[in-house]
């Protein structure tokens, strides 16, 4: 697409968990375009071996970051580095950072403050500062979850997914709940879509598939609370889904 959102992706592969690796950047592809993809880490490791079939098949360079004193972590320090490079270069008009380490809390406050998209991966261990210095902020767990749930191909046996780990707490229906009224027009009714985009803001963490749902629609429907309300659009040719708490 041409007007497609350029993303640099930086992955920390000290942070990161490399069976998730195909999940990661197939969740990437939804947000825009991968120009840059990179991953840092000591490659001399021994147990670093196992990301090499990996890189190749995502075509993803990995930049070598020797650890020069036990207990630091140096390649925060050259991810940080080479994101501001690639900031001043006018290259990417996003960054998609793949780490559980809080320490790129500052990294995204910046590139959001110099007007860049700023997605967030991670696992569900995240210091809560980062998630929230992201625009939209993604559990790896979630991306496992969903790939289970996928159709199987014919002939292949559909893995069966994991049940979730608890039911929608009460604070996440007062989110949803708010925001509906926050959207909604002279009916009650908030326009799916919009409702999505708020509750992101709202909460960058925020998912449907934390929760074990694929589609936020399917979500808000199986939550005791609210009215869904599909209207057929001829102009989009389309069905658009409307929300409403229930009276």
């Amino acid at each position: 697409m041409e007007n497609e959102l350029r993303l640099a992706v930086l992955i920390d592969a000290d942070n990161a968990p490399r069976t998730a690796l195909r999940e990661i950047m197939a969740e990437v592809a939804v947000y825009g375009a991968a120009t840059i993809k990179r991953i840092y880490g000591d490659w001399t490791a021994p147990n670093m071996g196992g990301w090499k079939p990996l890189l190749l098949e995502h075509a993803i360079t990995p930049f070598q970051q020797y650890s020069y004193t036990t207990g630091k972590n140096a390649t925060d320090s050259a991810m940080i580095i080479d994101a501001m490079d690639i900031l001043y270069s006018g290259n990417c008009g996003g960054f998609v950072l793949v780490s559980s380490d809080s320490d790129f809390t500052r990294l995204a406050t910046r590139l959001r403050e110099a007007g860049m998209k700023v997605y967030g991966m991670g696992e569900k261990k995240t210091p809560k500062p980062f998630i929230v210095a992201c625009d939209k902020f993604v559990y790896i767990e979630s991306l496992k979850a969903a790939e289970q749930e996928a159709p199987a191909p014919a002939g292949k046996a559909k893995k069966k997914a994991p049940a979730p780990a608890e039911s929608p707490a009460l604070s996440v229906k007062e989110l949803i709940a708010q925001s509906v009224e926050d959207l909604a027009d002279e009916d009650g009714y908030a326009y799916l879509g919009d409702l999505g985009t708020l509750l992101i803001k709202k909460q960058p963490d925020f998912d449907a598939r934390n929760y074990g749902y694929a589609k936020l629609s399917r979500f808000i429907a199986a939550l005791d609370g609210f009215e869904i309300d599909e209207r057929h659009n001829a102009k989009y040719q389309g069905t658009q889904v409307f929300v409403r708490n229930k009276k």
